[in-house]
């Protein structure tokens, strides 16, 4: 593989750009495969998840390209400065400036504050004029990369821009003149009000696609305390937001769960959804939508058809069955929490059921509601099973519980999946209640035989741990019918 067309060798590596861990172990294979992989490592030298403060390489590359004049003064002010010879001209193939991890890097040189400030001065001139075409730019940082006499020219061609709410607002208005083809936003929110800035930022772009909130400040206090104090630094950039509904496929809400305020007022993200008819990609996580009529109507009254991801922390079955319905082209559904009401429960899971296989049949990861042990559910699942052929992961969520039914569930599972799962199917999801007995499990695995090797994922995982299903467990892994079993 060594000897592969250097062409080709690109291709396969562009491919796995994502993959760190593999990219790094390519630089040791030989000289052909450290040269085809370099441009790859540079064009984002900043994304991979590794400690850029204690990589004194990078700073001793960065320090490189400083003239000779520069290196002298900095030296004589006592910042250490590098004087290697560099195998690559590194920068020549960088697109991405990310000022939070680049002053880490700068960090690891000169002690004093002033002393970093000369330092940053110096790195930040020459990579805004050495890297080529800059599309990846991350103003986390300390450091005012706007006032460089270049800045305006070029980051014109921005793509992808992060940034966090307590930078100043004037800092935005800048970049909204600047930048206004940023097709990728990611914005941190550290800020209990709101920044105006962020919202002209937002409002000034052409050619929005993706938009990424995250929240990330820190609670000191009672939760209830803290949502008291915030001076609502949503509803601003949001109403901003859903003025790109015809372009944006990816929309991404993250409020951790420590932020959570169960009686914290969410409309804002609820009425960006109802707007945002285009999407490809929802992600919320956040706590329960709202269980209003208003919001219900309005929102099975939206047709979502280029919908293929989806990710909801907590979300009503019959919510999802309103996003999903016109959804022919999901691919994943990923539901963290069902929530159920008891009194129209057995219709949702049954209409969430008839919703899937009648509309998502493409679906290849799905999470479902488990439902009662009634022939026409039964019915409903075997057509779900049957339709949806791309499915390869499947996860039960326990949203209803019958006592002393746990082995009955597993028996029908069993059953019904070596029946009518189609051949693509690779991993199981089983929830608390469901219980495998030692005959049922071992029946399950001898008619898997001949199929993909199955992972199994078990909430309830310590019931297994004996000997007898340990030793079960052990054989059909050898056997290959079991990739992979938490226990």
């Amino acid at each position: 593989m060594a000897r592969l067309n250097k062409d080709i060798l690109f291709l396969v590596f562009e491919e796995l750009q994502d993959n760190a861990k593999f990219l790094f172990s390519c630089l040791m294979v030989n000289r052909i495969w450290c040269e085809t992989v370099i441009p790859i490592l540079w064009k984002n030298p900043w994304r991979y998840t590794i400690n850029y403060y204690n990589k004194k390489s990078l700073y001793s590359i960065l320090t490189s390209y400083l003239s000779n004049d520069i290196k002298e003064t900095l030296t004589k002010k006592g910042i250490k400065i590098s004087s290697q010879s560099l195998a690559f001209d590194y920068l020549s193939f960088c697109r991405s400036i990310n000022i939070e991890i680049i002053d880490d890097i700068i960090s690891i040189g000169p002690l004093l504050e002033y002393n970093r400030f000369l330092l940053q001065e110096q790195i930040y001139s020459f990579l805004i004029k050495k890297c080529p075409e800059i599309k990846y730019l991350n103003v986390c940082g300390t450091y005012e990369i706007l006032h460089l006499p270049e800045a305006k020219f070029r980051l014109e061609s921005i793509y992808e821009l992060t940034c966090d709410t307590l930078i100043n607002p004037r800092y935005f208005y800048r970049l909204a003149h600047i930048c206004q083809q940023v097709q990728r936003i990611i914005i941190v929110n550290k800020n209990l009000k709101a920044n105006s800035g962020t919202t002209k930022l937002i409002e000034y772009q052409k050619n929005l696609k993706y938009f990424e909130w995250v929240d990330e400040f820190e609670v000191e206090n009672d939760m209830y305390y803290y949502w008291e104090m915030l001076e609502d630094p949503y509803t601003e950039i949001f109403n901003a937001v859903k003025k790109h509904a015809n372009t944006l496929n990816h929309f991404q809400f993250e409020n951790s769960s420590d932020n959570y305020n169960d009686n914290g007022d969410y409309t804002f993200l609820q009425d960006a959804l109802l707007e945002l008819h285009n999407l490809k990609t929802l992600k919320i996580s956040s706590p329960l939508f709202s269980n209003n009529d208003n919001f219900n109507k309005k929102l099975e009254m939206v047709a979502y058809r280029n919908l293929e991801f989806i990710e909801i922390d907590f979300i009503y079955i019959y919510q999802v069955n309103y996003i999903i319905k016109n959804s022919l082209f999901l691919r994943e559904l990923r539901i963290n929490c069902f929530y159920v009401e008891k009194d129209t429960f057995n219709d949702d899971s049954f209409n969430f059921i008839r919703t899937i296989y009648e509309n998502c049949f493409l679906i290849e990861y799905l999470t479902i509601p488990m439902f009662p042990l009634f022939e026409t559910y039964f019915i409903e699942f075997e057509k779900l099973l049957k339709k949806c052929q791309n499915l390869r992961s499947l996860y039960f969520k326990k949203e209803y519980y019958e006592k002393g039914k746990n082995l009955e569930y597993g028996d029908y599972l069993s059953n019904v999946l070596t029946k009518e799962a189609s051949i693509n199917l690779r991993q199981i999801g089983i929830p608390h209640g469901i219980r495998f007995s030692l005959e049922t499990l071992e029946a399950f695995l001898e008619k898997w035989k001949g199929r993909p090797a199955i992972s199994i994922f078990l909430v309830e995982f310590y019931i297994y741990q004996t000997d007898s299903y340990m030793k079960l467990v052990n054989k059909y892994k050898i056997d290959g019918v079991i990739k992979d079993i938490n226990i």
